[in-house]
């Protein structure tokens, strides 16, 4: 028997004494840090996904798998990031709010650096929503910028399923090989928040490629060509022009029960990886300065202890 909730029973983003950050106070967050002092991140997007499913999906699907994550290993978790960056073929499509690339990725820079300055140094970002371009990025942005000890690790969440997100020829429970909003996304949604979706309004579309089949992977990396989809411009028609139901494939054939094992298989993952985390670096402990920066050792010691513990904040060191 899982120990996870598939489906799940509802979210917790305004739970008091719960595990979102932003609904703690100062006292609360400092006794959190000094058992586990890991924060997830869920980077989502407000984008069009049918008749069926909310614009929020994609976000909602982050933010479900880290709550349950958080309660398991008593990590915390950000409220999340609900505009997100998108492929050109998005482009027009009415209810997906587009967030520039190098916008997204100083804003998320700025949320790692205010997470450091607060305590919570190992952060992991989760993310299913088509950005892969934008939040190595950021990630990289910040320690260049910063230059201080911590760890950020993204997890594209779709990737821990492996396996799970084929079609049945191939292993998986799957019909359809995954695209957007499709079979695959909806029995995800189905089995982390039911209680927003409308099934019985579920279309079915054709996707719309425009080069020979055999070149360009699908959204979960889970088909024959080399050439990931986001590395690709004229590949496919927009969205707004060929499938303006804001649906890529069918999904009417969706169900919780094809995507509990593939949500299991992830959310062991990220528990796991939690876990991993804190074993090498328990709580208040860093990988060593002496092997992430070249900056002044009492510099970096200065912006570790903090600005409230006789120490500085970390904009010290980039303005």
């Amino acid at each position: 028997m899982s120990k996870w909730q598939i489906p799940a029973m509802g979210g917790n983003m305004e739970a008091a004494n719960g595990v979102y950050f932003q609904n703690m106070n100062n006292k609360e967050a400092a006794e959190r840090l000094k058992k586990n002092d890991v924060i997830l991140i869920p980077v989502g997007s407000t984008e069009n996904h049918g008749p069926n499913a909310p614009f929020g999906e994609d976000t909602y699907l982050d933010a479900r798998l880290c709550e349950q994550v958080a309660k398991a290993t008593g990590c915390t978790v950000a409220q999340p990031i609900w505009y997100g960056s998108h492929p050109y073929h998005h482009l027009g499509m009415p209810g997906t709010i587009m967030i520039p690339e190098e916008t997204l990725a100083d804003y998320l820079c700025y949320v790692f650096a205010g997470f450091w300055n607060t305590g919570f140094r190992k952060m992991i970002v989760v993310n299913g929503h088509g950005q892969d371009y934008v939040i190595p990025l950021a990630i990289h942005k910040f320690g260049k910028k910063f230059q201080v000890p911590g760890i950020i690790l993204y997890v594209h969440f779709w990737n821990c399923a492996r396996e799970q997100l084929d079609v049945k020829s191939n292993g998986g429970p799957y019909n359809t090989p995954f695209v957007h909003a499709d079979e695959v996304e909806q029995s995800w949604s189905l089995a982390l928040f039911p209680e927003l979706c409308k099934q019985e309004s579920a279309v079915a579309t054709k996707a719309a490629p425009m080069l020979p089949p055999g070149h360009i992977n699908n959204s979960a990396e889970r088909g024959v060509g080399p050439i990931k989809w986001y590395n690709a411009y004229g590949s496919v028609g927009m969205e707004c022009i060929c499938t303006p139901e804001g649906v890529i494939g069918d999904p009417t054939g969706a169900s919780a029960a094809k995507a509990k094992k593939g949500v299991e298989m992830t959310l062991d993952y990220l528990e796991k990886l939690v876990k991993d985390i804190l074993e090498k670096y328990p709580a208040g402990q860093l990988p060593p300065i002496d092997k992430v920066t070249q900056r002044r050792r009492e510099d970096i010691e200065d912006v570790v202890k903090g600005p409230t513990n006789g120490g500085r904040h970390i904009y010290t060191l980039a303005y």
